[in-house]
């Protein structure tokens, strides 16, 4: 079992570093910040699982550290250290979210316990490189992503429930596999694991494909049909694109889900049904909801908790350990399969396309360059051609900056109709540092007063 890592913070160093080797000689792996900026800095690259903050530093305090923590990332415990008189803000943090609060002086063993409470909300590690069984529910989830490791840390924590999960994401980015890493997790893994597509069954089989059906139920019913409810009983069901099911169905699913039991096709019984359902979608379905596409009622059935799968671009640091994966799946699937690696303008050209397909797209590219390849190396030409040329600009540094810069000024005159003293006032800047802005990206505020 690998070590547990702790980040700590406080701009006071005596403190700093007495907590760090209090902590380190408890056996944890322990990075310091010494003020909230440098702790958000060292987040991406060192993922803790729990953070230990002072309440009261110069700049940014402990309570503006954990707002910052928490809207990245929401499952991250947070421990608050607070001197006497700061209780009173120490238990107002409480009620915002943060894990729990010590007050100054403490000891180590009360230290010690809040950290211990802290690492079981969190759940197990999900360090892409521990090989302790504790991670075999997500090892086929290949990535070493902070945003995919919040995923997952929420994957897992949900999993221990029996709640109804929507995952909401494009189509192509996993949906399915972080389902059946849920299913693993969960306390039904020994239970069956069923899959359906949503669109993929004509709406006329829908009922008999989910409920099932009876011999002489219909024309052609010349046997009993197990329902994929029936299937999955004591598992997870898991329904992909359930934003493309027909909206008469939605009502039969949803009298299921409220009764727990189903009734096949050609029977007068309904027969009891315990399963766990994860539904999938790549539509906003909320906007159908608006559109009269889908039921509201069903929405936040099966919307108890919902997690977001990112993008492959914005994950895009799991490109290269994707195409290596995939690649060499190949080579053992394949004793024809000379490929072995990409060449480094290869790899970076991976690392820039758009990838508006995914990782099922990446699939395809790599399944394509290494059919191709007469080498062990493929080549940047290949994955060019792969790629149909489309890659993705990568601006200069300062290029980009102005671009935000730009968009963000257009953004906020578009909220305030024009008005420079509002657009000011929200972008926290005085009206002489704003007009220049407007001046050096030649913007006219009366443009957006008639918007």
């Amino acid at each position: 079992m690998s070590q547990s890592k702790i980040l700590l913070v406080d701009d006071d160093a005596s403190l700093l570093r007495l907590l760090s080797m209090r902590l380190k000689a408890a056996d944890f792996t322990v990075v310091t910040a010494a003020s909230g900026r440098q702790a958000l800095a060292r987040l991406p690259t060192f993922q803790p699982q729990v953070i230990i903050t002072d309440l009261r530093m110069e700049g940014m305090d402990g309570l503006t550290l954990f707002n910052e923590v928490h809207s990245r990332y929401p499952s991250l415990p947070v421990i608050i250290l607070t001197a006497h008189g700061t209780i009173p803000d120490a238990v107002d943090a409480t009620r915002k979210g943060v894990f729990s609060y010590l007050t100054k002086p403490f000891d180590s063993q009360q230290l010690l316990e809040n950290i211990a409470a802290a690492l079981h909300h969190a759940g197990p590690q999900t360090d892409s490189g521990n090989d302790d069984e504790d991670q075999a529910w997500r090892r086929e989830i290949v990535t070493t992503s902070p945003r995919m490791d919040e995923l997952l840390k929420q994957a897992w924590r949900v999993a221990q429930t029996d709640v109804s999960i929507l995952v909401q994401s494009e189509s192509g980015t996993g949906k399915e596999r972080l389902a059946q890493a849920i299913h693993a997790a969960s306390p039904r893994h020994e239970g069956p694991f069923v899959a359906i597509n949503c669109a993929a069954i004509p709406e006329a089989l829908l009922e008999s494909e989910l409920f099932g059906h009876r011999k002489g139920a219909f024309t052609g019913a010349d046997r009993n049909h197990t329902g994929l409810f029936e299937a999955a009983n004591g598992g997870t069901l898991f329904l992909d694109e359930i934003g493309d099911m027909p909206l008469e169905f939605q009502s039969k699913l949803l009298r299921v889900l409220q009764e727990g039991e189903v009734r096949p096709l050609g029977m007068t019984q309904a027969l009891p049904v315990d399963v766990r359902i994860i539904s999938a979608t790549h539509r906003d379905l909320e906007a159908a909801i608006d559109e009269r596409e889908f039921r509201e009622d069903l929405y936040y059935r099966l919307n108890v908790v919902m997690l977001e799968l990112p993008s492959l671009a914005e994950r895009c640091e799991d490109i290269p350990l994707l195409a290596s994966h995939f690649l060499n799946q190949l080579q053992q699937r394949s004793k024809n399969c000379q490929a072995r690696s990409f060449s480094r303008e290869a790899m970076e050209l991976l690392m820039a396309a758009p990838w508006p397909g995914n990782i099922r797209q990446l699939l395809n590219v790599v399944e394509q360059v290494s059919a191709l390849t007469t080498t062990p190396v493929i080549s940047v030409a290949l994955v060019q051609r792969a790629l149909r040329g489309k890659g993705r600009e990568i601006l200069p540094l300062g290029e980009a900056v102005s671009q935000f810069e730009r968009d963000y000024l257009v953004q906020i005159l578009q909220m305030t109709r024009g008005n420079v003293c509002q657009a000011a006032r929200l972008a926290q800047r005085n009206r002489t540092d704003f007009y220049k802005l407007l001046h050096r990206h030649q913007l006219e505020p009366a443009l957006f007063r008639h918007n």
